[in-house]
């Protein structure tokens, strides 16, 4: 044994001199390198191992990069093998090679968690390719003078790639990395903090490329699901989930509407989609069958009890209603295991309850614990017969907790196994506090006091947008803000209409002539409305004489005139506020004056039609003014709406036309017509390319066109002709004469609905 160390002192002297490394660092870890080295690593594999280390001291950049490859690759080999060593060596030479060296050695150190990720050597290859890529692209050359400058993103990129690739697979990498090369190479600043996760278009097409269901791709399903069994038609809201899985998120509501994660991977065979519809199930059914209950004189651990009771009772109510909802429930709820938890070393008070939950709603779950069977089968009865409220799950949580309770609940470390029930909400909407204080509730109210009073009605809307340069979307790029218009004087409105008096009166003769006429009879249906009474007595004659009937005895009804839908858009930006040279008025009451003419005359025709407005603060702040929705009257609130208008920010059109189209497209009408009324361009602040919004625009328009919208642009602005072609093709006019506005824009609807 002595003679075997010896030798293995010289073997690793030899290997200590082919380093040629004078660093001292190197001496205090080699031996631990080596004896791990040849643990795993074969003799070749182990002269291949010093020749790469010997490199990477010789390039100049100090003793990290040896002394991280010394560590980290036994790590590395010893899951993708040995022979992956070339790909490693390729890519370190290509960085050393360029003005990215220092990027060596974060790529050093990130390697054992990349390799644990791509435990291969063609996803290793993939990964370094990628990285390769993102250097060459985005590492600045000056023309001229043949200098380079280091990529920006590089060593961020290393840093959160162990993180990235848990969420996302290779090619989902690749195509966040390639997103932000393509929109931020020019902009070192905007790129570091795209490739840290700081930005919002980093974050969402992180989740874009994420496995596992968005919610934002099934919104519109949900909202039916929870309108069609519930009755409930709040918000959906999403909110982002950290790439960290050990994090818990749980799905909440409150003023602003559901929150629920903005991604679900499949559990348990429970596909992401069907976890949201437990998430919705269970949180409406919280909306419908709980109290509220004061917080204030319960401790920590009797407030947990309840809220397991009352979170089985809502579930077990649930089933009751919906039984299908019963395979969902019990595949996503937890069976905890009777006994795993040991009461002498941690605190099982979690796992009890959990037990408690799973056995109210589950009468198969085969605990045999006495307390549990009687206290589960109490509950059960009583809810069976609806005889128990959320008063009464208080008096059965105290009471269990002190039958139960023992002097291990105290401990810090608590038993956490199979009790987080992700398909239930954190409830925070169960309680209520005398002193608000620190609660989440008055936190709630200050922050929304600081909020503008437009953006305190909804939470936002986001909306994507198109980048004609790199031909994508930027996903939810756009917060976009809805509310009411706040209101003015509806006599104004009156006044309005008492002035153009005789317009108003030629305007309604055209409109008689464009009135859907009466109904035109319809027979020879075999299904219809009605019976046709001569068909069917000829068709009886037939029969009794054995003569073959006519089977199309019915007739049906349908209306010999119009079916269209309208959504009146209106530009509220700064621009509307410019007085006329040849009177007082401002564009805004002129358009005041042209959209009350056109509201009163789509009234006369039965039309429905809404009327919105929109301006923007930037891409964080759009907003959507509703003025008069579908189902409203032309009455007193929608003219004090419209004589309330403002006229302030910027013009960012892109996001409220396919917001507006949320609602059209909702109509039931043969033709939808979008009309949109503007004084300019697209354009905002945050926006230095002036092409980008209008680009925007026109991609809205090809959209909604294929949503079966019909769009038309009213211009006010006599320079239109240079853009508007550009967005609407040859869908639209140019009021060049803006005083006539007034006339021009009712007959210009009845032309194009005519």
């Amino acid at each position: 044994m002595q003679i075997t160390s010896i030798n293995k002192v010289k073997e690793n002297s030899f290997y200590r001199e082919q380093l040629d490394s004078r660093f001292p660092q190197i001496n205090e870890v080699f031996d631990e390198c080596m004896r791990e080295a040849k643990i795993i690593l074969s003799p070749q594999g182990i002269d291949s191992y010093i020749d790469q280390a010997r490199f990477l001291g010789g390039m100049g950049r100090g003793v990290e990069p040896m002394l991280l490859f010394l560590q980290k690759w036994p790590q590395v080999a010893a899951v993708i093998g040995e022979a992956s060593l070339p790909i490693i060596k390729d890519a370190i030479y290509a960085i050393w090679k360029s003005p990215n060296a220092n990027a060596i050695t974060f790529f050093l150190e990130s390697l054992p968690a990349i390799t644990r990720r791509l435990p291969s050597e063609d996803l290793l290859k993939q990964y370094t390719s990628i990285a390769i890529n993102l250097m060459n692209r985005t590492s600045t050359s000056i023309h001229g003078i043949h200098l380079t400058y280091a990529s920006p993103s590089l060593t961020d990129f290393f840093l959160q790639s162990p993180k990235l690739l848990t969420a996302l697979s290779v090619q989902g990498l690749k195509n966040w990395v390639e997103y932000g090369i393509r929109n931020y190479h020019h902009h070192p600043e905007n790129q570091r903090a795209y490739f840290q996760i700081k930005t919002s278009d980093s974050k969402a097409v992180l989740q874009r490329e994420r496995h596992g269901t968005l919610l934002v791709d099934h919104t519109r399903k949900l909202d039916l699901y929870l309108l069609g069994l519930w009755n409930d038609q709040d918000f959906i809201v999403p909110y982002p989930t950290e790439i960290d899985e050990s994090l818990i998120h749980a799905p909440y509501y409150d003023q602003q509407g559901i929150r629920l994660p903005d991604v679900y991977e499949e559990l348990n065979h429970i596909t992401g989609i069907d976890r949201y519809r437990a998430a919705l199930a269970h949180i409406a059914a919280h909306r419908t069958w709980s109290t509220r209950i004061f917080a204030d004189n319960f401790s920590p651990l009797q407030r947990m009890a309840i809220e397991f009771i009352e979170d089985a009772r809502i579930d077990f109510l649930a089933m009751k209603r919906y039984p299908g909802l019963a395979k969902l429930f019990l595949t996503l709820h937890p069976k905890p295991i009777e006994g795993e938890c040991n009461p002498q070393t941690h605190s099982c008070i979690r796992h009890r309850l959990c037990m408690l939950s799973r056995a109210i709603i589950d009468p198969a779950h085969g605990y045999r614990d006495v307390k549990l069977i009687e206290f589960s089968k109490n509950i059960r009865d009583q809810l069976a017969l609806n005889d128990i409220s959320t008063e009464q799950v208080v008096t059965q949580a105290l009471s269990y907790i002190a039958k139960t309770r023992l002097q291990s609940d105290q401990l810090p470390n608590t038993y956490f196994k199979d009790t987080e029930i992700s398909y239930r909400d954190d409830n925070r909407s169960l309680w209520k506090f005398l002193e608000l204080s620190d609660d989440e509730e008055q936190f709630d109210l200050e922050n929304l006091s600081q909020v503008s009073e437009e953006i305190q009605a909804l939470p936002p809307r986001h909306y994507p947008e198109w980048d004609y340069a790199s031909q994508t979307f930027r996903p939810d790029w756009v917060s976009l803000y809805e509310s009411l218009h706040p209101k003015g004087d509806p006599s104004y409105i009156d006044r309005i209409l008492e002035k153009h008096a005789a317009l108003v009166k030629r305007l309604k003769r055209l409109l008689d002539l464009l009135k859907p006429q009466n109904q035109v009879r319809i027979r020879y249906q075999e299904e219809g409305d009605e019976l046709d009474l001569d068909i069917a007595l000829r068709s009886l004659i037939d029969l009794k004489s054995g003569n073959q009937p006519d089977p199309r005895i019915n007739m049906s009804h349908k209306n010999n005139g119009r079916n269209i839908a309208v959504m009146l858009l209106l530009d509220l930006s700064e621009s509307l506020n410019q007085k006329m040279d040849a009177s007082n008025q401002t564009v805004l009451e002129l358009s005041q004056e042209a959209v009350s003419l056109l509201a009163s005359s789509i009234q006369v025709l039965g039309d429905p039609f809404a009327i919105a407005g929109f301006n923007s603060n930037s891409r964080h702040n759009v907003s959507y003014l509703h003025i008069k929705g579908y189902g409203e009257e032309w009455n007193d609130d929608v003219k004090a709406r419209l004589a309330g208008m403002k006229a302030q920010y910027s013009t960012r059109m892109g996001a409220p036309m396919r917001h507006a189209a949320h609602y059209l497209s909702n109509q039931t009408a043969d033709k939808k017509l979008m009309l949109i009324l503007t004084d300019g361009q697209p354009s905002d602040i945050d926006t230095a390319d002036e092409n980008l919004l209008i680009k925007d625009t026109r991609q809205a328009v090809l959209d909604l066109d294929q949503m079966g919208i019909f769009t038309y642009c009213i211009n006010l602005d006599r320079n239109a002709d240079q853009y508007v072609g550009d967005i609407f093709g040859k869908h639209y006019t140019v009021i060049d004469h803006i005083e006539n506005l007034p006339e021009q824009l009712p007959k210009l609807f009845m032309a194009l609905t005519h």
